[in-house]
């Protein structure tokens, strides 16, 4: 009896330590594909790569490391945990695929299971959405709004917190017991949810479409800030701004070529912390002439034209709702999702609020739409040169996910789209696929050129797609899916949400256009 006990003891202090031996291996391994992964979404509003659909396909393309889980059948698998968290999660909601044994026993697979983020991994995936490159552009945007923009740096903070836990809650349904049930798993779900029994696709394709959107204009902007940096670093030399322009987008079209972000990612997390040394170097150059800060240019009045136009840019630089669904599906504890949009947005609101006061007060009237530009010509050679090879990195990121959505949504096999598919039997680019690839490349190239203004191209991007996408569409959707559970004050935010984020958006999309039209017949002409 006792040689019985001591061998089942045995047995079992032997599965526990190979289950604990293989989740920290795979924690271990997974751990820098996890933080490249990461940093291949970063970038302003950009989490593109870790987005809805796409998802599933970048992180096959990472070849991250997987854990699978134990059978289910024997004596040391029947008293074993099942891993942290989450760990079921899949595309399609459901979990790891079972099989049945010759007795009719249900048996679990060795199943694939990606790796779960945490809760700090998770929000330095949104503090790199929200404080990328595009913060460049705020101190612009207190130029024409003085105290009322940066009110509105807080104000934006505050609702696109807000929506970003309200989209996550319409992911959710209770089931007969009233526990929460996790019933969808992408932002394309929750609107073609609000959409049935009528039209049970509309809501997507709206949502896809604004994303292209997003994703195709965040590329222009990147064009666009690269020949901007390199014209105003180097302006003795005989090459214009669009020329920069040109000579950037030469150097971006092997993004063509890209099969999966594996190398590209490689490099993010070194572009981010590159473009953290720059923001420290701005802030430490305008405390070091804190003595001439200008802070009775700093009113409460606003630019009517322009103002609009700075409401777009700071919407903009908070997108990172699209990619939330899968973040928060991908957390080993989304409990903790709430506590994790908390602090990153009130550090965003902070960094970004001192970072455009410190720098407007330094350069008050003369504050350029790339606050680089403001300094010295010794020090902006250097750091515009950084932010160019940051720019150049960054895009591959929005350009490979538009790609995958336009692929997706018009050349697949089957029928279902109206063109074939991109890809042959090898896995190899056909004519078709490379044509669109570099089609769109040339695309971003005649933007920026024909329209190089890095303020304009941002709000109108934020005040259409942004304001979309982190004010309107969430508040909507909660109001349709949850209607009968919310209380009367979530009533009052879901609809002042809505009313507020609508006349942000057509007023700063009305100015926005008013200025690239006007930019547009100006380079028409010349």
């Amino acid at each position: 009896m006792a040689t019985l006990i001591k061998s089942k003891l045995s047995n079992k202090l032997s599965n526990a330590a190979t289950a604990v031996s293989n989740k920290s291996q795979a924690k271990v391994s997974g751990m820098f594909a996890r933080m490249g992964f990461q940093a291949a979404t970063d970038e302003e509003g950009l989490g593109f790569a870790a987005c809805d659909d796409l998802d599933y396909d970048h992180r096959q393309g990472m070849q991250m490391d997987i854990m699978t889980s134990e059978e289910m059948g024997g004596e040391g698998a029947g008293d074993g945990e099942g891993l942290d968290g989450d760990s079921h999660y899949q595309r399609d909601g459901t979990g790891p695929p079972h099989s049945t044994s010759k007795d009719g026993s249900a048996t679990s697979e060795l199943s694939e299971v990606k790796p779960k983020i945490t809760a700090w991994e998770a929000g330095w995936n949104v503090t790199n959405a929200i404080q990328g490159m595009f913060v460049l552009g705020l101190p612009y945007a207190i130029l024409h709004g003085g105290y009322l923009g940066l009110f509105l740096i807080i104000f934006a903070a505050v609702v696109c917190c807000y929506t970003g836990k309200i989209l996550i809650s319409c992911l959710y349904e209770e089931d007969e017991d009233g526990q929460l049930v996790r019933v969808r798993d992408s932002y394309v779900d929750i609107a073609n949810a609000c959409c049935q029994p009528r039209f049970p696709t509309l809501g997507g394709h709206i949502v896809n479409v604004a994303q292209i959107i997003e994703l195709v204009m965040t590329c222009i902007l990147y064009v666009v800030v690269s020949g901007n940096l390199m014209y105003n670093s180097f302006p003795n030399m005989p090459i214009s701004q669009k020329s920069w322009a040109i000579i950037a987008t030469a150097a971006l079209l092997p993004c063509a070529f890209l099969k999966n972000l594996k190398a590209v990612s490689k490099f993010s997390l070194l572009c981010t912390m590159a473009h953290f040394v720059i923001n420290v170097l701005v802030i430490a150059y305008c405390l070091s002439r804190a003595r001439d800060w200008a802070w009775d240019k700093v009113k409460f009045y606003i630019d009517v034209k322009k103002f609009p136009i700075s409401i777009g840019i700071i919407v903009f630089s908070y997108t990172s709702q699209i990619f939330l669904p899968s973040l928060e599906g991908n957390m080993n504890k989304p409990s903790e999702f709430h506590c994790m949009m908390n602090w990153t947005h009130i550090a965003a609101c902070i960094l970004k609020g001192l970072f455009a006061l410190v720098a407007y007060l330094t350069w008050a009237d003369e504050t350029k739409e790339v606050i680089t530009d403001n300094l010295p010509p010794g020090i902006r050679a250097v750091v515009n040169l950084f932010l160019v090879a940051k720019a150049l990195l960054s895009y591959p990121l929005p350009f490979f996910a538009a790609v995958e959505v336009l692929e997706k949504s018009f050349f697949s096999e089957g029928g279902s789209t109206p063109f074939p598919d991109c890809y042959g039997v090898d896995g190899r680019l056909k004519s078709w696929g490379l044509t669109l690839r570099c089609t769109l490349v040339v695309f971003t190239l005649l933007m920026a050129i024909y329209v190089p203004h890095f303020a304009l191209l941002m709000g109108l991007t934020g005040s259409l797609t942004g304001a979309g996408l982190c004010f309107l569409l969430p508040s909507l959707f909660h109001l349709k899916l949850l209607w009968r559970k919310l209380q009367w004050h979530q009533v009052f935010f879901d609809v002042s949400i809505f009313v507020i984020g609508g006349i942000c958006s057509i007023s700063g999309f009305i100015h926005s256009m008013e200025g690239l039209i006007e930019a547009f017949r100006y380079n028409i002409e010349e």
